[in-house]
């Protein structure tokens, strides 16, 4: 089932779905099987979901890599426990080619089944790669691209991509189309020359970098491994290459860890200042430049770190902050307004309508904006501003300290882990590190001062 706001124009896109948080009581399992391409072959392998009682949330077909016009592919995503998975794959193995288990949900941290399970590391981001609410090769009749055979099938292409990959397999290198470039120069030339004057310093500062080090420039598009180089050796911060559009939930995880879902796939080309659903140009010339701010990327981390084992309706909440920040946030520099959303910088139209009298400026208040209404198919009529990210990083902290949770989480970039502080002796430990730090500090200000 695709969500709402995958249909929306380039301007509005990003990964949060809102409408599709899980429950954190019933676990959510995907599988991929194929059969043979005749009639009737569907319906035989629905009977046995019905026949076992498991609730399907999602399915998609496509004809099979291996042997396509005689078999086809079916990925889907279902709601049902260990055991339930192991009997539908053997109910089902007796009438498909090939059945495969491609992810489940793991048992809740702490021991705890009210709590959402969460990575605690991150390589286990990977758990969740292939659980996709809507799978890049997976168009919409209205879609631009949707009677093009050529463009669907590198659509499939790039989503194929992104489910194999795996934590610390080197990221996935693109061979981009005269007319995938041709997009991309369209759209580049555009916003290029309002960046200038319509985003925010940070940006403008980056944007020349990410010429240097990582080929922007209008005839050739960035590849994800140079861009996650350059953002890692800034901030830490990393991409990884995803196939659609992920859970409110496992997306904001990935900002816990400092990591970023990414497409590669670009819009079609009938079309290039609109796209019904995220791509490569709103990733690189919308989100990553920020990223390699230190206080951007602390920002955003804050808001994946509070998401953590957080109830449901916290989730929606903290999804609707990032909406207003990340994809539409403005701050106030010099006195004037200026964009730093990824939704803002890569959308020509909204870039300049933002920054004009239309919309309504309010200022950034978290606990205000959690619970705001915005529309998905259409410029937002209102923005709230900040007064710098380290203001927001600030507030945000504060409301991410009224979530109802029974203990916090502290990152570990030297582990890549996540620690859970739920006891005193965790809370002596960190303390100490933190007084080893405070020390470091307080002698290179003796040297420096």
């Amino acid at each position: 089932m695709s969500s709402p706001q995958a249909k929306r124009k380039y301007e509005e896109s990003n990964y949060v779905d809102d409408q599709s948080v899980s429950n954190g009581s019933t676990p959510t399992r995907s599988c991929l099987f194929s059969v043979n391409n005749e009639v009737g072959a569907l319906a035989k392998i629905l009977q046995r979901f019905e026949d076992l009682g498991v609730n399907l949330k999602h399915l998609e077909s496509r004809p099979s890599r291996k042997n396509p016009g005689k078999e086809y592919e079916f990925y889907v995503t279902m709601q049902c426990d260990s055991d339930m998975v192991e009997r539908l794959t053997t109910s089902i193995k007796e009438i498909a080619l090939e059945v495969i288990v491609l992810s489940q949900d793991p048992e809740s941290p702490l021991g705890d089944p009210t709590i959402p399970w969460f990575p605690q590391k991150v390589s286990e981001l990977d758990k969740f790669a292939d659980r996709v609410l809507s799978a890049g090769s997976e168009l919409e009749s209205d879609h631009p691209g949707f009677k093009d055979p050529v463009y669907r099938d590198r659509r499939r292409h790039f989503a194929d991509i992104a489910i194999k990959y795996r934590h610390e397999q080197a990221l996935p290198r693109v061979e981009y189309t005269e007319e995938e470039i041709g997009t991309w120069r369209t759209i580049y030339n555009e916003l290029t020359k309002l960046y200038p004057t319509h985003a925010c310093r940070e940006h403008c500062h980056v944007f020349p970098l990410l010429r240097e080090n990582c080929n922007y420039q209008p005839d050739a598009i960035p590849q994800l491994a140079d861009v996650s180089k350059f953002l890692k050796d800034c901030t830490g911060f990393t991409l990884r290459p995803v196939a659609g559009l992920l859970s409110s939930r496992d997306f904001l995880a990935g900002l816990a860890f400092r990591v970023f879902h990414s497409t590669q796939y670009i819009r079609h080309s009938s079309k290039p200042l609109y796209t019904p659903e995220p791509d490569v140009c709103h990733e690189l010339l919308g989100h990553a430049p920020l990223f390699a701010d230190p206080s951007f990327a602390d920002f955003s981390q804050e808001i994946g770190l509070a998401s953590l084992g957080a109830p449901d309706e916290w989730v929606k909440k903290l999804a609707t902050l990032y909406w207003f920040t990340v994809e539409f946030g403005m701050c106030r520099q010099n006195g004037k307004p200026k964009a730093y959303g990824a939704g803002l910088l890569s959308s020509f139209g909204e870039l300049q309508y933002c920054l004009s009298d239309k919309p309504k400026i309010l200022p950034f208040e978290p606990e205000k904006m959690c619970d705001t209404e915005y529309p998905i198919t259409s410029y937002q009529p209102t923005y709230f501003i900040s007064d710098s990210f380290e203001d927001a990083k600030e507030k945000m902290r504060k409301f991410a300290a009224s979530i109802p949770r029974k203990f916090s989480v502290h990152y570990n970039p030297h582990t890549q882990r996540m620690d859970i502080i739920d006891r005193p002796e965790q809370l002596m430990r960190l303390a100490t590190t933190a007084q080893s730090e405070l020390g470091s500090l307080v002698a290179a200000i003796s040297k420096v001062c």
